[in-house]
């Protein structure tokens, strides 16, 4: 019965979605709704596109078994990245109208940026969508209580989510995202005051939480734990910046308050709101203390819907399982879209430069339809991989590789293409390094490479310029600044 309203659940979003696919007529709204979403459809869509599988699995899964501590990457990064995107870069470009982020590293580096920060973007995206597509799998894979292979369950996930993705771009996504947070808030706050009842009260929840330390928050003060924490805060606070699913948040909003504001709203709202998830898996402790202590060792994923499948009423399973699918079905569509658009716009265009609005819509939509095969034989590969893990490594490529180009580009007028150029050079090998070798267990990699990065942006744009700097034939860049 729970299998077939989850199905009916679906059926019903993707009908949704198509319905709001009525509304796209051109690529641009397709990419980025036409520049006509109101400011709380921009708040819904940026707080349902982060709320992803991570938060509601990974994140408690985390937090129960090393506390605050070990999540500063995600929540706290990830909502301070879009408090940091409305405040800081939203406004500027919002002005600039663009299609994709990567139309930026053109429009201020050169082609030759633009075509390496894509792949760069591109490859971030596998992780992310993969650890979405996971969960499906491992949803429909607890729902049939195991009748249902968790590849099968992510193909049936990536099917669902592609139906009406695939037609209605980012207006579909909007539209869904919108419907779907109303179902994940309503659903995990009723089934939190359920839990805190069952649990003998929300004191005793928190007291437990206290008494396991698992409130505590900044590492030790020691060098390497610092050094290490930092850099776990960064890589999504600040590798999250140069993507395209928050870009086209930002370019899809009907005014320069929306944009800026949209976004802020979004990302404190979805730090506050992570913490009900981690609230239920410290509420299992008390409600099935020898079962949890079962599951925290196997497999800490499935703590939550074993505990509402197990030990809470039919009506609550529906809620939450509702409101889970709402945060999967969230992220997984708008992180489909991102990687496709900028493929057709930022690489494809290369050799495609006179493809017309009609035919350009086409390729997108058969791009969305690749990566989506693309990723779910990344994600049924990499099954067994924590979706934790997953999301965290998906940011480390962008943050080393286009974080530094994007910020120097925006707030310093000397940044040079040759900057941009060794920056993200100097970024990526040095990342990679210390990836492959034990300096990486001294030093944080992401860490490292951004330093790198930045190191390479000041020689390469102060240094002597052997490739052409680009800035001064875009006045409109210029005029910004």
């Amino acid at each position: 019965m729970l299998l077939t309203l989850v199905i009916v659940y679906l059926l019903v979003t993707i009908a949704i979605g198509l319905i709001a696919a009525k509304r796209v007529k051109s690529s641009a709204d397709f990419a980025i709704a036409g520049r006509r979403l109101p400011l709380f459809m921009i708040v819904t869509t940026t707080f349902a596109t982060w709320f992803g599988s991570e938060t509601v699995l990974g994140i408690p899964a985390k937090f129960v078994n090393g506390g605050l501590n070990s999540v500063v990457e995600d929540p706290f990064g990830a909502g301070t990245c879009l408090i940091l995107v409305g405040l800081f870069f939203a406004g500027k470009l919002y002005r600039m109208t663009l299609l994709t982020i990567s139309d930026y590293y053109r429009e201020r580096y050169g082609r030759t940026v633009e075509v390496v920060c894509s792949l760069i973007i591109m490859l971030s995206y596998l992780g992310w969508v993969s650890a979405q597509v996971t969960a499906l799998g491992l949803v429909f894979n607890v729902l049939s209580a195991g009748s249902i292979s968790i590849p099968v369950g992510m193909v049936i996930g990536v099917v669902s989510i592609l139906a009406y993705t695939l037609f209605g771009g980012m207006w579909s996504v909007a539209v869904t995202d919108f419907i779907q947070m109303i179902i994940l808030v309503a659903g995990l706050s009723v089934i939190t005051v359920f839990a805190a009842d069952m649990a003998g009260g929300a004191d005793k929840v928190v007291n437990l939480a206290l008494s396991r330390d698992l409130f505590k928050f900044w590492p030790e003060p020691s060098f390497k734990d610092m050094v290490f924490f930092f850099a776990a805060a960064i890589t999504m606070m600040l590798g999250s910046i140069p993507q395209q699913d928050v870009f086209q948040r930002v370019m899809s909003a009907n005014s320069p308050t929306a944009a800026t504001r949209g976004p802020v709203i979004g990302g404190i709202c979805y730090i506050l709101f992570a913490f009900v998830p981690m609230f239920l898996v410290a509420s299992a402790l008390l409600i099935m203390p020898e079962q949890t202590a079962m599951l925290l060792k196997d497999d800490p994923q499935k703590v939550l819907p074993t505990l509402v499948l197990e030990k809470m009423p039919f009506v609550m399973q529906v809620l939450f399982f509702g409101a889970l699918l709402s945060a999967i079905k969230s992220s997984a569509s708008a992180t489909l879209l991102a990687p496709s658009v900028t493929f057709v716009e930022n690489i494809w265009r290369q050799f495609n430069p006179r493809i017309s609005d009609k035919k350009e819509l086409k390729t997108m939509r058969i791009t969305v339809l690749v990566f989506s095969a693309l990723v779910l034989i990344y994600a049924i590969a990499m099954q067994g991989t924590p979706i934790y893990e997953m999301v965290s490594g998906a940011y480390q490529v962008t943050l080393v590789g286009a974080f530094v180009p994007l910020v120097f580009g925006l707030y310093w007028k000397r940044a040079s293409t040759q900057g941009a150029i060794f920056s993200i050079i100097l970024g990526v090998l040095t990342w990679v390094l210390f990836m492959v070798t034990p300096a990486g267990e001294e030093f944080p990699a992401q860490l490292a490479g951004v330093l790198a990065a930045l190191v390479g942006m000041l020689a390469g744009s102060l240094g002597p310029q052997s490739i052409a700097n680009q800035q001064a034939s875009h006045h409109t860049l210029v005029g910004l600044r």
